[in-house]
């Protein structure tokens, strides 16, 4: 079995998600490390938040804290929610931890040995009320473009317009407010990307073709339009400290690394956060040092797919040592809220945390996946949400299992009933099971899981066919022996739905499964050939009926979620 490494893009501290954070990163990684590891591969899920940067310092001070203790009480909060959406990560760990301070040290060392990183003179806005440089987004003022008053020195969030803080009419200091500010000298770090553009053009050339072609068209544009030097420090209290032993007059100045260089290096310094709690049996440098044996998978929404396919490889091959680069790019398009995007800062659309308050997480990730922004943008609506829910999960999977095992225990008792042996119309249930389930792996493998839906439903759906043409409350009126298989292999579909739909909805999944009492039962893959014969659960296993799977979304629901979330806009 081969190792998978997987990793998807870090969320940013300041706040709970959105549903398209979800969908467009940790949801589908999760989706597929659930199948490798089904499937008997060793699989290792990393995943943190990504803690540095303005705007957690930004946040930190609004909310009145230290920018600390809000990362700490930050972290928390999100991974409470992803613990609700049974994201299995191996590990969630914090950019800010000390083994990433470590390895993000050692990697700016490399580059710099490699003649890969340059000091700099810039110059830069200076606060006099806050003695001290302002970064970007430390500048706020009235766009030049848009009058929108609380524009960042960076960028306008109304308009879009990319800024420079000297653009701003009435800038001030994020900090104190204050406009006296003045333009000085300072010295930075510049990763010298030009210099690795080349290197960069041939790894995307090898290892890119099979990337989808969102993820490679983004990468190609970004090497088309020139690899230009960046600035990777900046003056921040919190981040990760320049090393005095490297620049000791940059280090005396307080300077940090900017949050986009040491954010991706957390994907190494999180599995090193895994290996040492439990140094004896984790070896971290297996998976990221030398690691040929390993084939390693992001995921990630399109505006991350610059940082991953382009600068961290650069990152990485101007270290001139073996890490491990990613092998396949999953990039995804947006999930928009009615047509307009989610915000975070505008609090537009459904939030995690909010979505966890109104119905199980399983709803939601089977509705995310099944209406995944891969192919072109998703537009989410409290309709589709709806249907998707109610035919599906309710119609289609909960009331079939519901009433196979509430018809045969009310007729048969609480064990699987015997009854006659297959017949023709099973063994064509079995080949169709069979087929279908051939072609749910093979879209799982592609990491297409809008695909990976629908054959999954249409397994789903194979079994209330099967279900109307035998008919079993009407054979048990002539028949009890014909009832019992009918019911017999029905449920045996129950059991290899549990199995196959755990990616997808892992704790209904679960339930279907605890329904039969089988000695050693596991969720270990079921081939098509195992599946197509349909006897894993034996006659006379004893059998329970689980509470209902998903409850349907009534007029009422709906109403209420439009009105406390939004719909179509007029």
């Amino acid at each position: 079995m081969a190792r998978h490494l997987i990793t998807s893009a870090l969320p940013y501290i300041n706040g709970i998600k959105h549903l398209g954070n979800m969908v467009g990163s940790m949801l589908p990684a999760d989706v597929y490390a659930r199948y490798l590891r089904q499937r008997g591969h060793d699989v290792l899920y990393v995943c943190a938040t990504d803690e540095h940067g303005t705007p957690a310092e930004l946040a930190a001070k609004e909310a009145g804290l230290p920018v600390a203790e809000f990362c700490a009480q930050q972290h928390e909060a999100q991974k409470a929610v992803y613990d609700g959406f049974h994201l299995a990560f191996d590990y969630f760990g914090r950019s800010s931890s000390p083994q990433n301070v470590e390895i993000t040290q050692r990697v700016a060392r490399s580059l710099h040995a490699g003649g890969f990183i340059e000091e700099r003179a810039i110059r830069q806005v200076y606060s006099l009320a806050d003695g001290r440089f302002l970064p970007d987004r430390y500048i706020v003022g009235t766009c030049p473009h848009c009058g929108y008053d609380k524009a960042r020195g960076d960028q306008c969030e109304n308009c879009t317009r990319v800024l420079d803080p000297t653009d701003l009419v009435d800038a001030r200091s994020a900090i104190s407010g204050s406009s006296e500010l003045e333009v000085r000298e300072t010295r930075h770090l510049f990763l010298l990307q030009s210099k690795l553009a080349h290197e960069v053009e041939a790894w995307i050339d090898a290892v890119g073709g099979e990337w989808p072609t969102l993820a490679s068209s983004i990468a190609r544009k970004w090497l088309t339009e020139g690899l230009q030097d960046r600035a990777i420090t900046r003056d921040l209290e919190w981040g990760v400290p320049v090393p005095a032993d490297t620049w000791p007059e940059l280090a005396a100045e307080g300077k940090v690394f900017y949050v986009w260089f040491d954010a991706p290096v957390e994907y190494i310094g999180a599995t090193k956060e895994w290996a040492d709690h439990a140094p004896a049996e984790r070896d971290w440098e297996s998976w990221w040092y030398r690691a040929e044996d390993v084939r390693y998978t992001e995921f990630m929404a399109k505006d991350n797919v610059p940082f991953h396919t382009v600068m961290f490889p650069a990152i990485q091959l101007g270290t001139r040592e073996p890490w491990k680069k990613v092998d396949y790019v999953k990039a995804f398009n947006w999930l928009t809220y009615y047509g307009g995007k989610f915000s975070t800062s505008q609090k537009r659309g459904v939030f995690t945390d909010a979505a966890l308050e109104l119905l199980p997480a399983d709803y939601w990730r089977y509705f995310l996946m099944a209406h995944a922004p891969e192919s072109d943008d998703t537009s989410f609506t409290w309709e589709l949400f709806t249907a998707t829910v109610n035919k599906d999960l309710a119609d289609t999977l909960g009331n079939f299992v519901n009433r196979v095992l509430s018809f045969s225990r009310k007729r048969f008792g609480d064990e699987v009933p015997a009854g006659a042996p297959a017949g023709p119309a099973e063994e064509r249930l079995g080949a169709e099971i069979a087929e279908l389930l051939t072609e749910y792996q093979e879209q799982l493998d592609a990491l297409q899981f809008r695909k990976a839906a629908q054959a999954l439903r249409a397994l789903w759906s194979a079994g209330n066919v099967y279900l109307e043409e035998k008919a079993p409350w009407l054979e048990i009126k002539t028949d009890q022996d014909a009832a019992a298989l009918t019911l017999r292999t029905a449920m045996n579909l129950i059991h290899l739905y549990a199995i196959v739909s755990e990616p997808f909805i892992p704790a209904s999944a679960r339930a279907m499964r605890d329904a039969f009492a089988l000695d050693g039962d596991t969720a270990t893959w079921v081939t098509p050939e195992q599946a197509r014969a349909l006897t894993a659960v034996p006659a006379g296993t004893p059998f329970t009926v689980p509470p209902v799977l998903f409850a349907k979304i009534s007029e009422d629901d709906l109403a209420a979620y439009r009105e406390r979330f939004g719909g179509a806009e007029e």
